[in-house]
């Protein structure tokens, strides 16, 4: 049987990659993400669209750091269930 924390420490496991699969709506939300920014990028000048760039960089950097929290917090939670299970043995 494979080491789950062995694979995670070669980097064979990509947790943001790997547990990323969109539901239908996710994927429907994002082709009305990314139509509506194209639809806005087009009525937008030089310098809204400066601000909105500096606005979607933000953002990503508050995304990515949302993801590892709550990754860190999802996996810390699945430790302690499974200490928990083997306590009750």
């Amino acid at each position: 049987m494979k080491s789950i924390i062995k694979e995670l420490w070669r980097g064979n496991i990509m947790p943001p990659e790997d547990g990323r699969q969109n539901s239908p709506e996710m994927a429907q939300l994002m082709e009305y993400i990314s139509r509506h920014n194209d639809d806005l990028l087009k009525t937008m000048t030089d310098e809204q669209k400066a601000i909105f760039e500096k606005f979607h960089d933000c953002w990503s950097e508050y995304a990515s750091l949302s993801d590892e929290a709550l990754f860190e917090y999802a996996f810390r939670l699945g430790a302690q269930l499974a200490m928990e299970l083997s306590r009750d043995e």
